[in-house]
């Protein structure tokens, strides 16, 4: 069978999973029919989104901390190489989110935790609802690290405070936008109401890419080059796949994003991915190509540490970025608030406001004390994004569809599925023993220090 289209959209369900789909749709009347012209959200209970505003919720998913990153993952791995992996990544990342929700229609289920139980068992919940927890809670600390980082660098510079006032300590920085920002869009009860946040949040995006782009032609000339700076390929391939990856990776909201989309089908479901993943690969690849332009082997794992604290545009771009976090916080803290619902109360939680707010509360504070521990993640983001990241994103969506499909296993439609598996085993593999190695190295890293460019006369220049 050839493999187009088609083969994304669902039909009968094989007799194994027929059975699990009925008994889900007498438990939840919600629970969707397979047909496409089905109506998945006629009870009128949940808020949904139609598939512009589905795709400003997928594309702000999408685009979080790891996009700062892409510069660094291009000198990792070789600037043509790197252009290769940026593409290559984003088409593997659609089509394993296409079969992922395919795979939760053919189990006639609605979590990813759930999906891999009806194709493994209990030990395949257990182990996924472990990775799906670990992934989303870093990435909320990470994201506090960001923000106690580049606000008080914003602060600093345009306060004229010292490290010991409210305004200048980063600790007290996090708490505050925790307090007034981050809880407060958490607390939302549907993802599909966050669709405005989203859209303001990825035109802050486009605003630091025009920043970026300027700074190409103004400051990327003095910055100094070397032989390597334009290699076809590297030795940090590995490393760089798991940071890609870490920057597309979406999977764990997928099916909140699916649940929201009104009347979701597998169709409309692949239309709005294709939609959500190409624009991010363009916000992706222009990102990183500008970056890297400007920085070249030099770029570090926080482009923003490679701009100079007295570059004004740098930290208007900084507070942007800040803001972009801030708002793509809350979509992190839905899919822990779901895992520990799932794992905790099966999925049916006490449908009590206290029930609702008390849980929101103790995992951003929870997230806000940890991050309080440390104001460097770097090797923790990477072992996250080959951990986490690299299964959510390629093993389990392959492994569990071909799991619970009903045709024959070695069918050209499936070979897709197949190189997903070993693609995303081989990195996990390979991208853990260069981490663990580069630990073992003595691997550090430091925030706030100023490159060597931007001493003197040449920060005073590029200030304006």
């Amino acid at each position: 069978m050839e493999a187009n289209e088609n083969t994304y959209i669902l039909q009968e369900p094989s007799p194994q999973t027929a059975s699990a789909f009925t008994i889900s749709k007498a438990q939840n009347p919600n629970v969707y029919d397979t047909d496409e012209d089905t109506n998945r959200n006629t009870s009128g209970h949940n808020q949904t989104s139609n598939l512009k505003q589905t795709a400003f919720n997928y594309v702000n998913t999408i685009i979080g901390s790891g996009v700062i990153g892409i510069p660094y993952a291009l000198s990792r791995s070789g600037f043509w190489f790197g252009l290769i992996l940026l593409v290559g990544i984003a088409a593997l990342t659609d089509y394993s989110l296409c079969i992922l929700i395919k795979a939760g229609n053919l189990a006639g289920v609605s979590t990813y935790q759930d999906v891999v139980e009806a194709a493994y068992g209990r030990w395949g919940f257990y182990l996924l609802t472990v990775i799906q927890f670990i992934y989303p809670f870093i990435a909320m600390i990470s994201y506090n690290v960001i923000i106690g980082d580049s606000v008080t660098k914003v602060f600093r510079r345009l306060l004229n405070v010292s490290s010991s006032s409210a305004l200048g300590n980063r600790n007290s920085v996090v708490f505050f936008c925790t307090v007034f920002i981050m809880l407060p869009l958490s607390l939302q009860k549907n993802i599909s109401k966050l669709a405005k946040v989203s859209l303001t949040s990825v035109g802050f995006i486009f605003i630091i890419i025009g920043f970026i782009i300027y700074r190409v032609g103004t400051l990327g000339p003095s910055i100094p080059r070397t032989s390597q700076t334009f290699s076809f390929i590297n030795d940090g391939v590995a490393e760089a796949i798991g940071v890609i990856s870490f920057a597309y990776m979406c999977h764990h909201n997928s099916f909140l994003l699916y649940e929201s989309l009104e009347n979701s089908t597998q169709k409309r479901w692949n239309r709005v991915t294709h939609l959500s993943v190409g624009m991010s690969c363009l916000i992706v690849f222009v990102f990183g190509v500008t970056g890297y332009m400007t920085f070249g082997d030099l770029s570090q794992g926080d482009l923003f540490e490679n701009y100079c604290s007295s570059d004004d545009l740098a930290n208007f771009a900084r507070l942007l970025f800040t803001l972009t976090i801030m708002l793509t916080y809350p979509f992190e803290c839905f899919v822990v608030r779901q895992v520990l619902e799932t794992a905790l109360w099966g999925g049916k939680p006490p449908q009590t406001t206290s029930h609702h707010v008390l849980l929101t509360v103790a995992i951003v504070f929870l997230g806000f004390i940890l991050s309080t521990l440390t104001d460097c993640l770097g090797i923790v983001l990477e072992l996250n994004g080959i951990l986490a990241a690299v299964p959510l994103a390629f093993i389990f969506p392959a492994v569990t569809y071909l799991k619970l499909d009903s045709g024959h296993k070695m069918s050209w439609s499936k070979a897709p599925a197949y190189l997903l598996a070993v693609f995303g085993g081989l990195v996990a593999i390979c991208g853990s023993i260069y981490v663990i190695l580069r630990v073992m190295n003595g691997a550090s890293c430091s925030h706030g220090i100023d490159m060597p460019y931007c001493i003197g006369n040449f920060s005073a220049n590029i200030a304006t």
